[in-house]
């Protein structure tokens, strides 16, 4: 059996949902009646450079969303953004539980930007279960970059080959796998439980 000190989790996919993932931009698109083409060509133009911390909240909806005059306000589309943020079934509470009764350190790995990841971690108590958070817009990388997985295993102090890693998509996991981590794709809840539950009973 093979000695495992840390633990890193996706958090969007795996114990939440995506913080603003498509599913949320659509329904927006909905619920605003605004034009969902057009605000997905802003999006990916502008959003990668939210995750990593160069821009806030603010300065990414001031290109998305209000370019142009709206009958909404700032404060109401925030809110929505955040109401997207719900918990999935069966693993963010069990990891809690799981957390209480093992030794191995657990470290949040995850793209996201600062006020939905300072609003998710305080919403969800998700420092119940993780030891430390490494997030993109604190680090100023983003998944797949390598240099997050070396600064991960660098800040915890251990090699890449005592480290796991959950990921729900599976290019994430894939170079995770390159640089040395025991990285497992992140399906359901109780496929990831078994997998954890097998390599540290």
């Amino acid at each position: 059996m093979a000695s495992f000190n840390v633990i890193f989790f996706d958090i969007g996919g795996v114990l939440l949902t995506n913080g603003w993932g498509h599913v949320s931009r659509k329904r927006a698109s909905e619920r605003f009646g605004i034009s969902l083409e057009e605000t997905e060509v802003l999006h990916h133009y502008i959003f990668n450079i939210y995750e990593i911390g160069k821009i806030s909240l603010d300065d990414y909806l001031d290109t998305v969303i209000f370019h142009t005059p709206r009958e909404f306000s700032r404060n109401e589309f925030r809110e929505f953004m955040f109401s997207q943020s719900e918990e999935l079934p069966g693993m963010l509470s069990w990891l809690k539980a799981w957390k209480k009764r093992s030794s191995v350190r657990l470290v949040s790995l995850n793209n996201e930007g600062r006020e939905l990841n300072d609003y998710r971690i305080r919403k969800f108590h998700l420092d119940e279960c993780f030891d430390a958070f490494i997030s993109s817009c604190d680090v100023g990388m983003r998944k797949p970059d390598p240099g997050i997985y070396r600064l991960a295993c660098h800040v915890a102090h251990t090699p890449p080959e005592q480290c796991i890693y959950f990921d729900d998509r599976q290019m994430l996991v894939n170079t995770a796998k390159r640089y040395g981590l025991q990285a497992f794709h992140h399906q359901d809840a109780q496929t990831t439980q078994a997998v954890l539950e097998k390599l540290i009973p």
